[in-house]
């Protein structure tokens, strides 16, 4: 068994905890000629810039908005389909359905967001539908009032499927034998949906809302930047690309590498303290 577990933990541990060394770059004023070794130290001189930013708010509010939008509305759409596919007779169906709603998630961002784009720019088909239904013709793209709901859609479309497929082979795991006792007892299908397959799902609906939980401050970085633009920078810019325009474009990464190690550690602290009080909640102790 553990030859078997020895190739994960390697990856885990060449990927994961090796590059952690690079979290010195946080607090070095790095020199790409002198290496980590012989950069200059400046303690958390990068820490005090970001906190001191005036975009520092702003970007703190986009990236928590954002991922608490596909908290509320992400996270419970992969719930819904799998109970509900898992309510179908008809195998050839579920295999279809699922099939198709799990397909985008093999679909780059480049191509989704490029295919929005496309369809919703000021000629766009979805545009000219919107316009030919009475209303007036806005430009789609350029709205801040549409930018945060038009990022969680295209979350769900493409990631929805991915996770159906989860709590599908959860679901699977449930002992038909308490189904043929519900039946025994009187219950219908709704009152075995509420008192056993939810409940059976929860210990893997816990589990993937830590982890989504722990995630909180990192967003898809090509979903946003390409999406973004000048006129909605307002609400487009987070985390992931700031630190790609302020870090990375100007060279400056030990910016950079502060404001990731910024990110990880509220991350941490999230995740300890919804463990924590799922702990306190439910017998489900995942830690």
């Amino acid at each position: 068994m553990y030859l078997l577990a020895l190739p994960g933990m390697a990856f885990i541990l060449l990927f994961d905890y090796v590059p952690m060394y690079g979290i010195v770059l946080a607090f070095q004023d790095y020199n790409p000629f002198g290496g980590i070794l012989h950069s200059d130290w400046v303690g958390f001189a990068h820490f005090a810039r970001l906190f001191k930013h005036p975009d520092f708010w702003l970007v703190l509010r986009n990236t928590l908005v954002i991922s608490l939008l596909n908290l509320v509305l992400f996270f419970p759409t992969p719930i819904v389909l799998a109970l509900l596919l898992n309510e179908v007779r008809s195998h050839w169906f579920q295999r279809t359905v699922q099939t198709i709603v799990y397909l985008p998630h093999f679909v780059s961002w480049v191509v989704i967001c490029s295919l929005t784009i496309t369809l919703m720019n000021s000629e766009g088909l979805v545009t000219q539908l919107v316009h030919f239904l009475g209303f007036p013709k806005v430009q789609l793209l350029l709205d801040t009032k549409l930018f945060w709901g038009m990022i969680t859609l295209q979350s769900i479309w493409k990631e929805a499927g991915w996770g159906t497929i989860i709590f599908l082979a959860a679901l699977a795991g449930i002992n038909p034998e308490l189904y043929e006792a519900a039946r025994v007892d009187g219950a219908n299908r709704w009152q075995q949906m509420r008192s056993i397959t939810i409940p059976a799902l929860m210990s893997t609906v816990v589990v993937l809302l830590l982890l989504r939980i722990g995630h909180i401050m990192s967003l898809s970085f090509d979903q946003l930047y390409i999406m973004g633009n000048p006129m909605v920078n307002s609400v487009a810019e987070v985390f992931d690309t700031y630190v790609f325009k302020a870090g990375v474009l100007q060279g400056n990464f030990s910016f950079a590498a502060a404001v990731g190690l910024f990110k990880s550690v509220v991350g941490l602290v999230l995740i300890l303290g919804s463990n924590y009080l799922a702990k306190k909640t439910s017998d489900n102790y995942l830690f």
